[in-house]
């Protein structure tokens, strides 16, 4: 059966859209809240921070590729999914024991947790594909975004509303919570309703020709290569803006640090929703490039602005590009590898080698910007992430150009 004629059940939909709901608190561990922890509990440096930040980013840099070529192998991708959860919610409730909150212990559960990052995106990734088929993941990669940009905004009011009348442990906790929604709703989604050829760009088992899937493979392909440098370059930009965000708010109230950084997420988040909306529906209409494109120019605008002033206002309301850009960039980014790849049987590596390189451009955002920022102030900080910024726009526009399929100029609804 062709999943490109064929709907997935309800059941099947209903359960992939609260795994990308629950997933959005699970899939990035604590993010930018473990910097205000470890900044207003136990007075780490901007040095530090960056280094603890940067070892979930660097294992899931590791790991990124392996998981992918597994991805195009395996039929067990729920269960690699429910595995990967369940670690990220253990590895999160260990950092708030005391006797492990030194750099090693840190480092260590924050590698665990990148490793389990790695599979939990291309794993929903390829389970959407297989469920919609190439013609509607478009608009189906749109509406997965939705829900995971409503979940961060109700995972970040939660994790800020109980880090400041509880205690900031408890945005560890909540993400148990998440945990245990995302697991439910992986198992919602029927087997049946999965087209594993189609999840990993095959067009079907039985005519699938045997081609490479090493990372020489994927990176032979030259406008794949040209992709992977500007996520790269587009994660080395975005990557620390929003710690080092929530850290710059933190020097005039350390008290009002969780809620400000809540107030970050949610804003950028509900940004997000529409966003993601317009963008999965406007890259079959418009085209791939055009869309792109005005999420890669918003990022380092919003950089340049964030070293205006550090009023809080100020810097919440600049928070609404990073909802335009980082929205823009969720949908279009598995679009257009969706694009490279159909046919070709790889989709999943290609993911998988996209993140690795996208990985080591957040792994180095962060290890880099908390050196400048330590040498230069938060200013200096934002303003070399946004010179980075620049480039990634130009190497998309020139390097990967348009790569929307002429039959799919027309909207397929899912």
């Amino acid at each position: 059966m062709s999943h490109d004629t064929a709907l997935p059940t309800p059941r099947s939909r209903r359960g992939l859209d609260g795994l990308n709901f629950f997933l959005a608190d699970v899939r990035d561990g604590v993010g930018p809240f473990l910097g205000i922890y470890l900044l207003t509990r136990f007075d780490w440096s901007a040095g530090q921070i960056g280094m603890a930040m940067s070892a979930m980013t660097f294992a899931t840099m590791i790991a990124q590729s392996p998981a992918g070529m597994l991805l195009d192998v395996t039929r067990h991708k729920r269960l690699l999914t429910a595995l990967a959860t369940l670690v990220v919610a253990v590895c999160s409730v260990l950092m708030t024991l005391p006797a492990l909150v030194n750099l090693p212990s840190i480092l260590l559960l924050q590698a665990l947790m990148g490793v389990s990052a790695a599979l939990l995106l291309p794993a929903v990734a390829a389970i959407t594909l297989g469920m919609v088929g190439s013609r509607r993941f478009p608009e189906r990669q749109g509406r997965n975004e939705i829900f995971n940009h409503a979940g961060n905004v109700v995972a970040a009011l939660l994790a800020g509303l109980l880090a400041h009348f509880l205690s900031v442990e408890w945005l560890f906790y909540s993400l148990v919570l998440f945990a245990c929604g995302s697991l439910i709703s992986a198992l919602a989604i029927r087997e049946e309703d999965i087209d594993h050829a189609a999840a990993r760009g095959a067009m079907a088992d039985e005519t699938l020709p045997r081609q490479g899937t090493g990372v020489m493979a994927v990176l032979r392909h030259r406008q794949v290569l040209m992709l992977g440098a500007t996520l790269t370059l587009f994660h080395f930009s975005n990557a620390a803006m929003l710690p080092l965000v929530g850290q710059y708010l933190t020097i005039g109230d350390k008290d009002a640090a969780s809620l400000y950084m809540s107030a970050c997420i949610v804003i950028a988040q509900l940004v997000m929703i529409p966003v993601a909306w317009w963008a999965g529906r406007r890259a079959v209409s418009w085209g791939r490039r055009p869309v792109f494109m005005i999420g890669l120019i918003a990022l380092p605008l919003r950089g340049l602005l964030y070293g205006v002033s550090n009023d809080p206002v100020w810097l919440l309301l600049v928070q609404a590009l990073d909802g335009i850009g980082a929205g823009i960039f969720g949908v279009l980014w598995l679009i257009v590898a969706a694009d490279l790849t159909h046919g070709t049987g790889r989709y999943n590596a290609t993911v998988g080698v996209l993140g690795t390189l996208f990985a080591l451009g957040a792994a180095a955002s962060n290890l880099v910007a908390g050196v400048v920022v330590d040498a230069s102030g938060y200013v200096g900080g934002f303003l070399f992430l946004a010179a980075f910024g620049c480039a990634a726009p130009l190497i998309f526009w020139w390097g990967v150009g348009e790569t929307r399929p002429i039959e799919d100029a027309s909207s397929v609804s899912v």
